[in-house]
């Protein structure tokens, strides 16, 4: 049996999988804010739990908004503030008497697309995140690629490429970079783009429901979004050529990025094909924690 837990910032998810990849029991809890401590006795308690429900032990997995630093053992550019600097997987694997396995979130979704998911049959398989933030994972022949510094895949942090008009100025990143990916294309970069050039402030969410329903404005803000979504992946496209690309995270559910990223991606692909596919995650919102149960795999 694997177990998978899904370290989010508001809420902690555990599954249960058989070996075969089926799913024998899920449990979510609140995940406690800005206290180190209890996050680790409510991980070790979910783990009891569902082993007791169960009535047998796991490999455990666990994924995290962030990354273990390869040098020091200690958690570094984690959005969950009070696991920075602190070495969580030797505190839980104290607390759980067992060997665990940790990865980045955006990892474990790659990973669990790329086991059993949108990206099942190909050797290489890009994961991306499109959320409050922006993250990736890379998966070539069902392994997770980690990298020498522990930030493979972490394409929100490059620069976008080729900025120019609306793009400038550089807008400012909660990294201390200007002009990260991930301040144009995460969802509050989206509605800020579109705050800055309608005066209405709504959720990305609701530019893409307004574009749909022929709000001109609206959609003037989606295709400079997908122009940079387009230049943004081209780059990686261009360093990995994945065979699939899954697009998970609140953005992934604008069905109009599967049809139009082909066209904004292909100008700046060195290539005189391109059969990149882009795919919407095949387990949705559960990818993350089934990924971090594959962990074992």
């Amino acid at each position: 049996m694997r177990l998978g837990v899904d370290l989010g910032g508001t809420k902690t998810e555990i599954i249960a999988l058989a070996d075969d990849g089926r799913e024998l029991l899920r449990q979510r809890i609140p995940t406690p804010q800005g206290d180190y401590l209890a996050t680790l006795m409510s991980i070790a308690g979910l783990v009891e739990s569902v082993e007791n429900s169960l009535g047998q032990r796991g490999t455990v997995g666990i994924g995290i908004p962030g990354a273990e630093s390869l040098a020091t053992g200690l958690i570094k550019n984690a959005n969950s503030t009070c696991l920075i600097g602190k070495p969580l997987k030797r505190d839980l694997q104290a607390l759980l008497q067992r060997e665990i396995r940790l990865a980045n979130d955006a990892n474990c979704f790659a990973l669990s697309e790329a086991v059993d998911g949108s990206g099942q049959d190909a050797e290489i398989v890009f994961g991306i995140i499109l959320g409050t933030g922006v993250g990736g994972g890379i998966v070539i022949r069902r392994q997770v690629l980690t990298g020498a510094n522990a930030i493979a895949g972490e394409w929100g942090h490059n620069p976008l490429p080729l900025p120019s008009g609306d793009d400038l100025p550089l807008p400012p990143c909660y990294c201390g970079r200007t002009g990260c990916t991930e301040a144009y294309l995460s969802g509050p970069a989206l509605a800020a783009d579109h705050r800055r050039h309608t005066g209405q402030t709504l959720t990305a969410s609701e530019i893409d429901r307004r574009a749909a329903d022929g709000d001109a404005g609206c959609e003037a803000s989606l295709q400079r979004y997908e122009e940079r979504l387009g230049r943004a992946l081209a780059g990686v496209i261009n360093l990995l050529d994945p065979q699939v690309i899954v697009i998970g995270g609140g953005l992934s559910n604008m069905q109009r990025l599967y049809r139009n990223l082909p066209d904004t991606c292909r100008p700046h692909i060195f290539s005189d094909g391109f059969s990149t596919k882009f795919l919407p995650p095949k387990h949705g919102d559960s990818s993350g924690v089934r990924g971090a149960a594959w962990l074992w795999n």
